[in-house]
């Protein structure tokens, strides 16, 4: 009974203790500007190997074999894939496909998508545009194909419209140049925007328009174009076909 009572008293002290040490280790690397990625990461490992030490020291205390429990350790990581997702978060920091705040997509079937919140020892989360967490193994992730879409400054948007065979091209062109050139966020200063005929559809000629904004600014940008798109062509008598279906009723005398 002692003993018990010794080995929950250790546990609460070597928490506190592992808690200090972690926090004392955190404000080092933030001193020194190290990446918050690797910060997270640094602490969940370093927590994990604390802890680890802890409970074999308890364990020992109470008359465990060193050796059982390192063995046991070792084993629960190796079936649990813990593992795996350990080496996948080293290879995660090493290649920095990706850091603590980018928006990722994980391209694969039943992939995933959001902001990265954190990066642990075996574990990344990501934060979905509606605020969901969900929580991604590192193996997984190292093992997939990630699309980085905010790695770059810019990123260049692509708008495709489709108007009646009826409709005058150019001046549908002329429309969508001027559309672009007076958006604020279009990088028409320092990137070549594009206007052109991009094919010949069943029921339209379809127009697109490519041009450079900033990545931040990507989705209020196309969801504006669009809007002023249609204003514009309605105004200009620039028809926007749609698939239409006519029915005809036949009575039987």
């Amino acid at each position: 009974c002692i003993k018990v009572v010794l080995s929950v008293i250790m546990f609460f002290v070597g928490r506190k203790i592992i808690q200090w040490i972690l926090n004392v280790m955190r404000r080092s690397l933030e001193r020194a500007n190290v990446d918050a990625g690797v910060i997270q990461f640094a602490s969940s490992a370093g927590k994990a190997v604390l802890y680890v030490l802890l409970i074999i020291n308890i364990a020992v205390s109470l008359g465990v074999k060193e050796s059982s429990v390192t063995a046991g350790v070792t084993v629960g990581l190796a079936l649990q894939g813990g593992l795996a997702n350990l080496a996948g978060g080293v290879l995660l920091l090493l290649f920095k496909p990706f850091v603590v705040g980018d928006y990722i997509i994980q391209d694969q079937s039943n992939g995933c998508e959001g902001t990265v919140a954190k990066i642990e020892i075996c574990y990344t989360t990501l934060l979905s545009i509606d605020n969901k967490k969900i929580v991604v193994p590192n193996g997984t992730l190292s093992n997939s194909t990630i699309i980085n879409v905010t790695a770059k400054e810019n990123r260049k948007l692509e708008i495709k419209v489709g108007i009646s065979y009826e409709a005058d091209i150019q001046k549908a062109k002329t429309i969508l140049e001027k559309i672009l050139k007076d958006d604020p966020d279009t990088k028409s200063d320092s990137r070549e925007m594009v206007v052109f005929v991009d094919e010949f559809a069943d029921s339209a000629v379809i127009m697109g328009l490519r041009v450079w904004v900033s990545t931040e600014r990507y989705w209020p940008t196309k969801w504006r174009l669009n809007q002023k798109i249609k204003e514009e062509f309605d105004a200009n008598g620039i028809v926007i076909p749609y698939n239409q279906m006519e029915v005809y009723v036949h009575q039987q005398k």
